[in-house]
């Protein structure tokens, strides 16, 4: 009696030991939700952390990537992330100010960088690290910026010169300084998920709009725009965030490994943008369907002393010192244009 209850409660044990071992070998999956393409730079880098995770924790963490609003879109991923419905997102860097984190909106400020020279000054360096700091009160810890690259105008009517944005429907993110950018040229800000601008611009609900080469070809936006001008007036970038609470719960040495295919990744998405960039431009040339135009030297100034107005307005919005200290590593001085 008394060896059939101990076998009856070995077997038993080990009935309990075998789904509490397959529990523990499950992996920690990290969901990470985006807007764009797969085959843009942000599509293509999320791919590579994700490998990567997977390659440095030996299997320990799983990441699932979701490309093209397929889980959430613009205005629902950063309350989806802050309520842990999703572990990590990689939005650019405008939304930050509506979050209430309004020193991000530096970088939507025009010409404030002139290269990726200057640029990694700023996001590599400890103005850069002080911003992501920013994010934690907000339940967010700020992994990393990547690039997609620098912004031009394309419109159905050919933009030379500022005076030829005036009046024109301009789809735009929110942002305030964005706004403020579109009202300088005279233009009508429109803002708009990312997911919507093809469609507004198809129908003519908005003329225009400012993007990255990239985002204008792989959303196929180029079929519905008649001109482009390699304005590059602004920095589209993204910061790759992960729930504060996810991830200060994680194991130490997966941390710790997560952290090193995330730098990984960002060396990655900044080669890849600059090189999808440019191969993404010969391919809107290439189609015939939107004319692209280099300005001139004085049409970049032009277009220059147009926009700095728009850092005197913001520089109360986003902070002196902020500005200051990004300025000191550019060299950029909008008093002086």
């Amino acid at each position: 009696m008394k060896i059939s209850t101990l076998l009856f409660g070995l077997v038993a044990g080990a009935l309990t030991v075998v789904p509490l071992a397959a529990i523990a070998q499950q992996p920690i999956v990290i969901k990470f939700s985006h807007v764009v393409a797969l085959n843009t730079p942000k599509g293509q880098a999320a791919e590579f952390f994700a490998k990567r995770a997977a390659e440095l924790t030996k299997g320990k963490v799983k990441v699932e990537v979701y490309a093209n609003s397929t889980l959430y879109k613009d205005k629902e991923e950063m309350e989806a992330l802050q309520l842990g419905a999703v572990q990590m997102l990689a939005p650019s860097l405008a939304k930050f100010g509506p979050l209430g984190v309004k020193e991000f909106e530096l970088f939507d400020l025009p010409y404030i960088f002139d290269n990726y020279a200057e640029l990694h000054k700023v996001t590599q360096g400890a103005v850069g690290q002080s911003l992501l700091k920013k994010l934690e009160p907000k339940g967010i810890v700020g992994l990393a910026f990547w690039d997609n690259g620098f912004k031009s105008f394309s419109a159905n009517t050919a933009i030379k010169m500022p005076a030829d944005l005036k009046g024109k429907k301009m789809r735009i993110q929110s942002s305030k300084v964005l706004e403020e950018q579109m009202r300088s040229l005279g233009a009508l800000p429109q803002v708009m998920a990312f997911s919507e601008v093809y469609q507004a611009l198809q129908t003519g609900v908005v003329d225009g709009t400012e993007n990255p080469i990239s985002n204008l070809y792989t959303q196929k936006m180029y079929e519905v725009q008649k001109y482009l001008t390699l304005t590059e007036h602004g920095y589209l970038g993204y910061a790759v965030i992960v729930n504060k609470k996810f991830w200060e719960g994680l194991p130490g040495d997966v941390r710790g490994q997560l952290e090193t295919a995330m730098k990984e990744a960002t060396v990655y998405a900044n080669k890849v943008a600059k090189e999808d960039n440019d191969k993404d431009l010969e391919s809107v040339k290439k189609s015939g369907k939107t004319q692209v135009t280099v300005p001139t030297a004085e049409e970049r100034l032009a277009f220059k002393k147009a926009l700095a107005p728009v850092h005197v307005k913001m520089e109360s919005r986003i902070g002196k010192d902020l500005l200051q200290a990004v300025y000191k590593e550019t060299g950029f001085d909008p008093n002086k244009l």
